[in-house]
């Protein structure tokens, strides 16, 4: 298990998996231990879904709309407006 210290560190970790080294284990202080599996990437899979599936694809539509004409709010947003108790059972 490898200790992360940084967002650099975590990345280089990530970009060093592959095909044969697709799960790995880390510690990230003040976090914790993760695994990580990295997954095939299949990139014809979300144009053959959305060809396949017209909610998805209409999804996809509108969130290109609402992307261009700014009706969007960032991740750092959206984390600021959740709290744990959102996850409470």
């Amino acid at each position: 298990m490898e200790k992360i210290q940084s967002g650099n560190e975590l990345y280089e970790h990530i970009r060093k998996m592959s095909k044969t080294n697709s799960v790995t284990h880390i510690y990230i202080p003040g976090k914790g231990t993760f695994k990580i599996l990295l997954q095939e990437e299949d990139s014809l899979s979300i144009l053959s879904e959305a060809e396949s599936d017209s909610g998805f694809r209409q999804m996809i539509k509108d969130s290109r709309v609402a992307y261009t004409t700014g009706d969007r709010i960032t991740t750092e947003q959206f984390l600021a407006t959740i709290s744990p108790t959102d996850f409470a059972k």
